[in-house]
């Protein structure tokens, strides 16, 4: 009731004061005033006006809202605490992970309650079952990063071509069984006088119907790349695409074929020529189901059973000269004794209780070195046919030790080549089907082409596109290694594997010598590289993918030999 002029603390006193003020009431009010700015607007140095009623009743009204939100806060605070998921909590889950709102009331509550338990926010959605499992929790977080909108592919219509090409050579492909690849390279061999050996290796040609800013090549740029993780992927392109373009055996399929004419005996190339063709494969062959019967005495050895062997054993003369040219210019040979492992999950993916098998396999067994030293030789030859035609591609090289992406034509000291183009998988890469465009080009249109291909010398798109492509490739990549981790985890608690051996890497870091697992051990004593040690496994984390070991032993010198995991 008091009047709504400005007014100092001695004349505001007598309103509120009788019969008379005192210096107490006087004290008072100028202490009280600055604290409650819902009733008292300040205007002036130690003068305040009383706040009109409607401005009062609002902010009052603001007041109890505030409390009230204070109140719940707590509620879902204690809640948590007590080890109970809050409907509201369990809703914002997702986003509170991912891109947290800090001013909402559930972050605020959320992060209180974190501080009270000392848990990470993760870790406590996790623990009051905000998912159902870390293999959830993981899986959601990274498609909310990185597909907001959704992660599977529009249902689109199967692109045709419906350009006349000419027929080419059949061929056999191969490539993994699990996931189901998108087979894009096949290798026919055939037959030539004087000692020569003609080699083709045909691409998915998906650059002639996906064209540059269409629809198809929007969402290839979106995702740049397949994303894999064991037992599931999702394609850079939709099913339609991939079925219309993959090299499967029994169709003739559109493709970019290099033909080489070489020396076996020195790995020469003595000519080669691209072609824009169809191809049709006789046969889609598996690591899996040749692994065991392709070794190196079978392919030595004529007279020995092997299958594919009219085949395989050309291929392999050659691959292995081609080996050893590049070992010359790199001056010391490749270490390619690691040994890999396949993952396969005999159940749904999304499930942590689908039984979970590692496959070891030797990355230098010879249709890994097949597969890659013509996949090199491609890019290589592909690359060096961009340049000479003064069409930009993306080339990838290594120079000092630095590896890098540019539209450069450099040499790749790692691999021994002087350019290196990667072109071979524009069905699961972005940067080769560019490459493929550019290629078409050179094919089609030779020394003119550089005023016809979709990107003309210094566009500045494909800088953008490198930029984008290293990022991503690189977030899929720790993800797949995230994935795989999970898994190896998860196989060994299935198979109740608590002790094991592994090899020392360096101080207190070894590397599993059962699975593909790289961890810390706690009271390692200093080692030499390569021993052998026995550890136990006391605990493992699936949400921070961490192991618990500790260190047993040494193992005796006829178990020092380590698998080059």
């Amino acid at each position: 009731g008091a009047p709504q002029e400005k007014s100092d603390p001695p004349a505001r006193a007598v309103d509120y004061s009788a019969p008379a003020p005192t210096p107490a009431n006087r004290a008072a009010l100028l202490r009280r005033r600055p604290g409650a700015p819902a009733y008292f607007h300040r205007r002036g140095k130690g003068r305040y006006r009383p706040a009109p009623p409607d401005i009062l009743a609002a902010a009052l009204a603001a007041l109890e809202k505030k409390q009230r939100q204070a109140e719940q806060q707590q509620e879902w605070v204690d809640a948590m605490a007590a080890g109970r998921l809050p409907e509201e909590i369990a809703q914002a889950a997702e986003s509170l992970l991912v891109r947290p709102d800090k001013n909402s009331q559930q972050w605020k509550a959320l992060d209180a309650a974190c501080t009270k338990l000392g848990k990470t926010p993760d870790r406590l959605l996790l623990d009051l079952g905000a998912w159902p499992h870390a293999l959830a929790l993981h899986k959601r977080r990274f498609l909310a990063v990185n597909f907001p909108r959704a992660w599977a592919s529009p249902d689109l219509p199967r692109p045709a071509c419906g350009r006349a090409l000419p027929r080419g050579y059949a061929g056999f492909s191969w490539g993994a069984a699990c996931p189901p690849a998108e087979t894009a390279a096949a290798l026919p061999a055939t037959p030539l006088p004087a000692g020569r050996r003609g080699v083709g290796v045909p691409g998915a040609a998906r650059g002639i119907v996906v064209t540059r800013d269409g629809e198809l090549d929007k969402l290839a740029r979106a995702r740049l790349s397949t994303v894999y993780m064991p037992g599931d992927k999702i394609p850079m392109q939709p099913d339609s695409v991939i079925s219309a373009f993959s090299l499967d055996a029994g169709r003739a399929v559109p493709a970019l074929s290099l033909y080489v004419t070489a020396d076996p005996e020195t790995g020469e190339v003595l000519e080669s020529e691209t072609r824009l063709e169809r191809v049709m494969v006789r046969e889609n062959l598996r690591h899996n189901m040749l692994d065991a019967q392709v070794t190196e005495a079978s392919l030595a050895d004529p007279a020995a059973e092997l299958p594919y062997g009219h085949w395989l054993r050309p291929l392999w003369k050659l691959a292995q000269a081609l080996s050893a040219q590049r070992e010359n210019v790199r001056g010391k040979p490749e270490n390619n004794s690691r040994v890999e492992y396949s993952f396969y999950l005999d159940g749904n993916p999304d499930d942590p209780d689908t039984p979970v098998r590692l496959v070891p396999r030797q990355r230098n067994a010879p249709l890994d070195r097949m597969v890659a030293e013509y996949m090199i030789l491609a890019n290589n030859l592909w690359g060096g046919l961009l340049h000479q035609h003064g069409v930009p591609g993306i080339y990838r090289s290594q120079q000092a030790g630095r590896v890098r992406m540019s539209t450069q034509a450099l040499p790749h000291e790692a691999i021994g080549v002087p350019q290196y183009a990667w072109s071979t998988s524009p069905l699961r890469r972005y940067v080769d089907l560019v490459n493929q465009w550019q290629l078409i080009a050179a094919v089609e249109h030779g020394v003119s082409a550089r005023l016809v291909a979709p990107f003309k010398p210094r566009d500045a798109d494909l800088f953008a596109i490198i930029g984008a492509f290293d990022a991503q490739y690189a977030t899929w990549a720790e993800f797949q290694s995230a994935m795989e981790r999970y898994w190896c985890l998860r196989w060994l608690k299935q198979h109740n594997i608590t002790r094991t051996v592994a090899h020392v890497l360096r101080d207190d870091l070894v590397r599993f010598g059962n699975a593909p697992l790289v961890t810390r051990v706690g009271g390692m004593p200093e080692l030499e590289r390569g021993t052998a040690v026995e550890i136990d496994i006391l605990g493992m984390d699936e949400l921070s993918l961490e192991l618990d070991c500790r260190y047993l032993g040494q193992l005796a010198p006829a178990a020092q030999a380590e698998p080059q995991a």
